[in-house]
């Protein structure tokens, strides 16, 4: 009686993974000038968008998802192992001075704890119980939304999360670069971004990795748009936390209301440097506290609150 290797069946079923795929044209790569080399990576990054542009509808109908749980008070949860897990914590920690968001409404969760962000924990991404602790740890909510985010969308960590989530009623997206994959299968919204093999074999913090930040860049600016973070495309949820910050909040004013420096300073310091209220005042000539509440009440919208404000 034979039995099997658990190392064999990991190597096999990696063996069948797009994203693991050996491409034998490019055995004598590191012989060729690094030129070269360069012109072939940014071929093969080239090809990303296009990968990401035929799973447009499903990305767009996950974003409609999530902002509608944010609206009603949700957090979005990202969930992933090495570069898959980097990538999420780092989409998160860009919301709060971006779009003026709570920390605790983006959150990334990676396996192996902060420690993972610069060094490999190992075993981490194995374990779906760790992603069930930690989400635990967060205390998930039906009006929440898990991402798992996995190249593979295999990693036990990220379906742990998901699978987790889902028993818990939260909202789901699993994001995978492989097709039929475990993540995908597991989650409410399935995105599965195939970008075929990597220039380095199994080197998914490539192309794959490239195609989960554009995703994440696409579901956490997009359901911010949906919630009224922009006006247009301008950033008025920004937080003015520096003197670039400080700049740009001016600018933001100045593109939404043609107004002069002086009445932009005089409404940034009326309303506590809040752009959104400073846009409100000088475009509708109402006071910092009547605007702060015309924005209360049209929730965060800026839009809403111009037609209030304009009766």
């Amino acid at each position: 009686m034979t039995s099997t290797s658990p190392h064999r069946d990991v190597r096999a079923e990696l063996e069948s993974l797009t994203t693991e795929a050996f491409r034998p044209e490019l055995s004598d790569i590191d012989q060729l000038p690094t030129l070269e080399i360069a012109r072939l990576m940014n071929g093969e990054d080239a090809t990303v968008p296009t990968a990401v542009a035929q799973r447009l509808p499903e990305i767009a109908a996950a974003i409609d998802a999530v902002a509608e749980r944010m609206a009603r008070g949700g957090r979005l949860v990202y969930a992933g192992a090495g570069t898959a897990g980097r990538l999420g914590v780092l989409d998160a920690s860009e919301c709060p001075p971006t779009f003026n968001t709570d920390p605790s409404q983006v959150v990334g969760v990676i396996a192996g704890g902060p420690e993972a962000m610069v060094t490999s924990v190992e075993g981490a991404e194995d374990s779906g119980e760790l992603a069930r602790r930690d989400l635990d740890g967060l205390g998930l909510t039906p009006v929440d939304t898990v991402v798992g985010v996995s190249a593979s969308g295999r990693t036990p960590y990220a379906v742990g999360a998901v699978e987790h989530a889902r028993q818990l009623g939260a909202l789901t997206v699993g994001l995978a670069c492989n097709a039929d994959s475990a993540l995908a299968a597991a989650a409410e919204h399935g995105i599965e971004i195939v970008v075929g093999p990597e220039l380095v074999t199994g080197s998914t913090r490539l192309k794959a990795g490239t195609a989960q930040k554009l995703v994440l860049n696409m579901l956490s600016t997009i359901t911010m748009i949906r919630l009224g973070k922009t006006y247009g495309n301008l950033m008025v949820d920004v937080r003015a936390s520096n003197e670039k910050l400080r700049a740009r909040s001016r600018r933001i004013v100045a593109l939404a209301t043609g107004a002069p420096d002086d009445e932009i300073e005089a409404a940034l310091a009326a309303t506590d440097g809040e752009v959104k209220s400073a846009i409100l005042a000088i475009l509708t000539g109402v006071d910092g506290p009547t605007a702060a509440r015309l924005l209360e009440e049209s929730g965060g919208h800026l839009r809403a609150a111009l037609a209030a404000a304009r009766g």
